[in-house]
Parts: structure tokens; C-alpha cells; sequence
């Protein structure tokens, strides 16, 4: 099915803001059948939109999203004569392709949307939509330029630009042609009734580009690019970055690290560049692979627009050379706007933990769900204090359930204790995973050695997952630190694998012995104490408020952070099954399956008061609730939050309470109700559970039909009176 069609062609948008007409594109795909939900599609778009405008200079805007209403790749063109204000600094947006991709990305087709960003870079592409008259030949423009069958070539190749105007070189490098086959710039005509094209920056400006540059030296250069959905200004990015140093005379080849799959620049590649070009709003990935290259880091937009001056400023540092100045050094050219849209510090922050927590995660899963299994064995087998046995014959090394001796198919409690030692030794992975990806976060890979053994070593001194993520901070700060040094050429190639992973070590290590880890050691050990103290309204009282936490965004930060407060208590719980940290997790995990269960119900008991969409996703969130997916309830938070938050934050802290309180226990940090045979008092779980879904399911009814009401009574007193009957 091809990507673009008649019905999806809007050549009068009008004048509306960009949330109109957002929508009006988005209905385009509704009525085509390529949109499922038209509300969880528009809020996937403006969530993009949140991150960084889309508008482009030259009267451009790509509004772009993945969503999981989208059922295959689309794009719907809109085109509108006063324009659009869709954050450009050059003004308002003319043409504008709303670009809609699956959730699920993959495919084939997802190697066709960079070839429309690409064409977005050519004025004769622009002008030719600006003249079209009909939608028919909206769609011949769009499918002569952007086509179904894969590409041969890799993404990083020229495969996106026209045969007609670059040669694909076997190298795939961008390199420098004669100005006869750039891109034509005499295509000036235009409609009369069509607005007139602001020019976008080209790299057609050689000349100026040629002339400033420092020297007639053809310089190689290497370059990444990416944008946080990594399906347009990625692509776009690259294809002005290729042109401008085709038409300066030098090379270039672009790692696009995007939707399409990424082609690595080689290490042959990088080696024989003068200069590296970063050009991206997210981190650049293995970036330690560009050490000791003068290096130029632009935000994605800038070498959209800026493309000439980027591979000018570029040719001076490689004209410089290795100097102390710009040796290993990375010149930042981002404009104060680019950088205020740059990330906080506490932002980064929540991200750095968060990265290693979703790293730890699997290890939690896969060790907490083994040793349940052992316990349940174990009780079959030994009776009740089973476990117990288990864990006591474990810690001794009795050769009673030496595994590696004595291990007996038939014997349940072998399989026991094969359970049993298997889930612990991942549990002691835990913190040091958890540091060592908290480091990868902050200085990528560089930080994983210095993080793992740090986090190993709180272990050791029994600092548990607060000395994990004190490691995984210090490791990730020094590692990135050392990264930063000035170093002779002769030591580089020696930097990322002897120097920077021992001295990070070392330090890292030795402050946390010396220093840092007896307080923090101190501190955890004060926290397990309140934990383990906690009776009555205490206990109560942390279930409301992890609860509260997990139905207030429905797997947003404060979610995560309860989540994330969660799992990592596990690793201090350890194999203890009466410890209160595996409450917690039972706590959260209930409380997060409120919210999209509740919804479901109510959407099955009160449909009235739901739309359409609501209703289908409702049953969608039958299953979503039952796997402790909360996000399930995101659609119906987008189309009316204040309830929504309300009943669900209400519903989720009762449920969070009635578990700490029932005693429920959780190793697994995750399953939902896939996995309550491993919950310590299912039924009481169950009931928690039951519980928070009736009241939010009755509060959003009761909310929801107050809200209808006064709609009702709003309209009718907005009615004109009857005008009195005759006698």
C-alpha cells in the first residue's frame, strides 16, 4: 500500500494553529483506515512536539510520531497560503507532512520516510509542491521522490539522493562533484495563488562555503546524526551536511542513527577524518570511538540550516590539526536557544538512574521468579518450612544440596535448589549492574568497568543499592572526566582501554572504600532498620503514598520513581521472603494495575460516557491492567487528565495501602497477575487489587457523568425560551 494517497492530501489547510491542524492531518489517516485512534495519535505528535519543534526553516514543518494507533507508515501533506507558525525561526510553515509511523517501527517501509526528509532539502522538490494543483499530483511528486521497494543502499549512503544529481560512489562517501551535478537552482517558477518559497540554507552556496574555507586542501570528514524519533531530522541533518561538503570540495560520510537502522561508520572511516561532526538532540551512541578527533557538536537543527558554515567551521579545525586546542576536544556551537532546550540536571539525572534500573531489571525478574519457583519446589517437597531448609543448607554448602554432586532428575527438591542458587547468583548482579549502567548513562562506555566494580564493591561492604547508585554516579563522572583530557596522539589509541578504565577504577573504588561508603553503609543499614520497623499505620501509610505514586502519571517519573524505589529494595531484601522491601514491590505492582483495569470497567459499565475510542481502548485495557502495563490509561488521561489523575491517584494509594497492610509479598518486579502464584497472600492480594479498581472505576463514572450533567444544563439554559401559547 503506498504511503501517500489522494485522500491524504490537504491542499487548503487554512489558517489554523498548529494543534488544528495537526488534528486535521491526523483525520486524514482516520479516514483511510491507517489511524485507529485519532486522540492517542494526536497526543503521540504533540508529545514529539514537546521535545522540539518540528518547523524547519524554508516554510517546512514534519510533525512526526511513533504510535501504536498507527497501523502502517503514512504521511498526509498539507499545504496552506497564509501558513503556520510551527516553531522556525524563519517563519511560518507553507508545506507541512505529517509523518506517522507504527509503534513497533521495523519493516522495510521505515527505510522510505528518510528518503522524504532528504527530498525536503531540495528546492525543486518544495517548489513543486508549492505549484501542484490537485491531490493526484501531490501524490505522483511525493512517489516519484519517495518510493515502497527497500533500498539497496544503507542509510549513511546516498541512496536517499537522487540518481540524477549525485553518483553513488562504492566508498559511500559523500564526495565532492562538479557543480554541474548539484542539485539545479533555476527552478523559480512559481503559482500564482501558492505562497513563496523561503529558502532553506543550501549547500548550493559553494562559492561562499569554497571561499571561507581555510585551505584547498580536500579534507575527510565523518559525522553523526540523530533527533529523538530518529525519522526526519536525522535524514535531513545528513542530507545538508552531504551536500555542503560535496559542493566545498571535501568528503564526508554520515552515521544517520535513526528509525532506518544505523550502517556504522568503520574504523578505517573514522581514522582517515580531519573532523567530526555531531549534529543531534540525543546522546550519540559508543561516542568514545571519536576520541582524540577535533569534533564540532551542533543540535540536529542547526546543521539543517547551518549545513555550509558547520563543514566550513569544521575545515578550520582540521586546518589546525592536533593541536592542544583541539586535540580530543569537542567544540560545542550550539546557539543559547539550542541550549535552553537542552536537558536539566535533574532530568539527566532521573535518566541516569532510570538507565540503570531498566538494565538491572531483567536480572531482578529473572533471579526474583527463579527463587520464588525454588520456594514453592521446596515447600512441595519439604514441607512448609521448606524454603527455609533451602536457603539454610544453601548458605552452609551441605552437601545434602550440592547440586553440582547430587543433583537428581526426579527429586524436586534438586530442582529446588538448582532454582534456588541459579535466581541468587543473578540477585548478586544487581547492584553492580545497576552502577555500572547508571555510569554507561553518563560517560557510555567508559563508565561500565569503573561502575560494575564499584557497584561490586558496595556489595561487598554491604552498601546495597543506595552504594550502587552512589558508584554508578562517581564512575560515570570520573570516567567521563578523564575522557575529557588533553592527551598526547601517541596515547590515545591506549586511552579507552588501559588508562581510562584503571584510573577510573581506582578512584572510583578507592573514595567509595575510603571515603564514601561507611556513612552510605550507615545509612542503609538506618533504612532496612525503619523499614523492618515499620507496624500499623506506618506500613499503611508508605502503601498510600507508593500507591498515590504509581496512579498519579501513570508510568511517568513519579511512577518510575516508585518503581524504581521498588525494585531496587530488592536487591537488599535479597532471598528473604518476610522482608518488607518484597511488600513494596507487591504494593507497587498492584497499585500500577489500577488504573488501566479501573478504565476498562468503567468503560464496560457506563459506555455512554465514553467515545468511541475510549470503549475500544477499554478492552485493550482489560489485558494491559492484568500485565501491570499502567500506560494502558494514558489515552484516557490525555483526553481528560484532571479526572482521570484523580480517580486513578485516589484508587491506587487504597490499593498500595490494603497490601502493605493484607502482608502481600512480591520477588518478581514485574508480571502482573501472570505471575500470582509467586505472590506471598494471593488472595488478599486480589482483594487490594479489587478494591483500588472499584473505586477508581466508580469515581471516574460518578466524575464523568457530574461533568456530562452540567454540560446538559449548560446547553439548555443557552436554549431561547418558548414563546408563550396563544388562548
Amino acid at each position: 500500500m503506498p504511503l501517500i494517497n489522494d485522500e491524504q492530501v490537504l491542499l487548503d489547510l487554512g489558517g489554523a494553529d498548529r494543534p488544528e491542524a495537526t488534528r486535521r492531518l491526523a483525520e486524514c489517516l482516520v479516514a483511510t483506515g491507517r489511524c485507529t485512534d485519532l486522540e492517542l495519535f494526536v497526543a503521540d505528535v504533540e508529545e514529539r512536539e514537546s521535545k522540539t519543534a518540528t518547523g524547519l526553516p524554508g516554510g517546512i514543518a514534519i510533525p512526526h510520531a511513533r504510535s501504536a494507533a498507527i497501523t502502517e507508515p503514512s504521511l498526509v501533506f498539507g499545504r496552506t497560503t497564509d501558513g503556520i507558525p510551527w516553531g522556525a525561526k524563519g517563519g511560518p510553515a507553507h508545506l507541512v507532512f505529517l509523518i506517522a509511523a507504527p509503534a513497533d517501527g521495523g519493516d522495510a517501509h521505515m527505510k522510505v520516510l528518510p528518503q522524504l526528509a532528504r527530498a525536503l532539502m531540495r528546492e525543486d522538490f518544495r517548489t513543486a509542491l508549492l505549484n501542484a494543483q490537485t491531490p493526484a499530483e501531490v501524490v505522483a511528486i511525493v512517489d516519484e521522490q519517495v518510493r515502497l521497494e527497500p533500498a539497496e543502499a544503507s542509510p549513511t549512503e546516498s541512496q536517499a539522493a537522487p540518481a540524477e544529481a549525485v553518483e553513488p560512489k562504492p566508498d559511500t562517501t559523500a564526495s565532492a562533484a562538479p557543480a554541474a551535478a548539484a542539485p539545479a537552482d533555476t527552478t523559480t517558477a512559481s503559482a500564482s495563488d501558492a505562497p513563496s518559497t523561503a529558502e532553506v540554507p543550501q549547500p548550493a552556496a559553494a562559492t561562499s562555503a569554497g571561499e571561507s574555507a581555510p585551505t584547498d586542501r580536500r579534507y575527510r570528514f565523518v559525522g553523526v546524526t540523530s533527533c529523538p524519533t530518529g525519522i526526519a531530522h536525522t535524514y535531513m541533518a545528513a542530507e545538508a551536511l552531504e551536500n555542503a561538503a560535496r559542493d566545498a570540495g571535501f568528503e564526508i560520510v554520515v552515521e544517520t542513527q535513526g528509525s532506518a537502522g544505523s550502517t556504522p561508520l568503520t574504523a578505517a572511516q573514522i581514522a582517515e577524518a580531519d573532523a567530526v561532526i555531531f549534529a543531534h538532540d540525543v546522546e550519540v551512541k559508543e561516542r568514545a570511538r571519536f576520541a582524540g578527533k577535533p569534533t564540532l557538536d551542533v543540535g540536529v537543527k542547526k546543521a539543517i540550516s547551518e549545513g555550509p558554515q558547520l563543514i566550513s567551521r569544521a575545515a578550520e579545525l582540521a586546518a589546525a590539526g592536533p593541536t592542544e586546542a583541539t586535540a580530543s576536544a569537542i567544540i560545542d556551537e550550539r546557539t543559547e536557544d539550542e541550549a535552553t532546550e537542552r536537558l536539566g540536571f535533574g532530568t539527566k539525572l532521573r535518566q541516569w538512574l532510570m538507565t540503570g534500573v531498566s538494565y538491572m531489571i531483567p536480572f531482578v525478574a529473572a533471579g526474583g521468579i527463579l527463587i520464588a519457583v525454588s520456594f514453592m519446589l521446596a515447600q512441595i517437597a519439604l514441607g512448609e518450612n521448606g524454603a527455609i531448609e533451602i536457603v539454610k543448607y544453601s548458605l552452609t554448602g551441605d552437601d545434602q544440596y550440592n547440586i553440582a554432586q547430587n543433583f537428581d532428575l526426579v527429586s524436586l527438591t534438586s530442582w529446588a535448589a538448582l532454582a534456588y542458587v541459579i535466581g541468587a547468583a543473578s540477585f548478586g548482579f544487581l547492584v553492580p549492574i545497576l552502577s555500572g549502567y547508571i555510569a554507561f548513562a553518563i560517560a557510555d562506555r567508559p563508565g561500565l568497568v569503573p561502575g560494575i566494580v564499584g557497584g561490586f564493591v558496595a556489595v561487598t561492604m554491604n552498601a546495597g543499592f543506595l552504594g550502587g547508585i552512589v558508584t554508578g554516579l562517581l564512575a560515570g563522572a570520573v570516567a567521563k572526566w578523564i575522557s575529557s583530557w588533553k592527551v598526547h596522539k601517541g596515547v590515545r589509541g591506549v586511552m579507552p582501554v588501559v588508562v581510562i578504565p584503571l584510573l577510573s577504577t581506582l578512584i572510583t573504588a578507592g573514595l567509595f572504600i575510603t571515603v564514601l561508603g561507611r556513612p552510605i553503609v550507615a545509612l542503609m543499614n538506618g533504612l532496612n532498620e525503619g523499614l523492618n520497623g515499620l507496624t500499623g499505620g506506618g506500613v499503611v501509610v508508605l502503601g498510600l503514598i507508593l500507591g498515590a505514586m504509581m496512579g498519579f502519571d501513570l508510568g511517568g517519573p513519579v511512577n518510575k520513581v516508585a518503581y524504581g524505589f521498588a525494585t531496587a529494595g530488592l536487591s537488599a531484601a535479597g532471598t528473604a521472603m518476610d522482608a518488607p522491601q518484597l511488600k513494596i514491590m507487591a504494593a507497587v505492582m498492584a497499585a500500577g494495575m489500577v488504573a488501566p483495569l479501573a478504565l476498562a470497567l468503567a468503560t464496560t459499565i457506563a459506555p455512554k460516557l465514553f467515545s468511541a475510542p475510549e470503549r475500544e481502548n477499554g478492552k485493550a485495557a482489560w489485558l494491559l491492567g492484568a500485565s501491570f502495563i499502567s500506560e494502558g490509561a494514558i489515552p484516557f488521561a490525555a483526553a481528560d487528565p484532571i479526572r482521570i489523575i484523580i480517580a486513578s491517584t485516589i484508587g491506587s494509594a487504597a490499593t498500595g495501602a490494603l497490601v502493605m497492610f493484607f502482608g502481600s509479598t512480591l520477588l518478581a518486579p514485574h508480571g502482573g497477575i501472570w505471575v500470582l502464584p509467586l505472590i506471598g497472600q494471593p488472595l488478599l492480594f486480589v482483594l487490594a487489587l479489587a478494591v483500588g479498581v472499584a473505586i477508581t472505576a466508580a469515581l471516574v463514572v460518578l466524575l464523568k457523568a457530574l461533568a456530562a450533567r452540567r454540560r446538559a444544563e449548560k446547553a439548555a439554559d443557552s436554549l431561547p425560551e418558548a414563546a408563550p401559547v396563544a388562548a
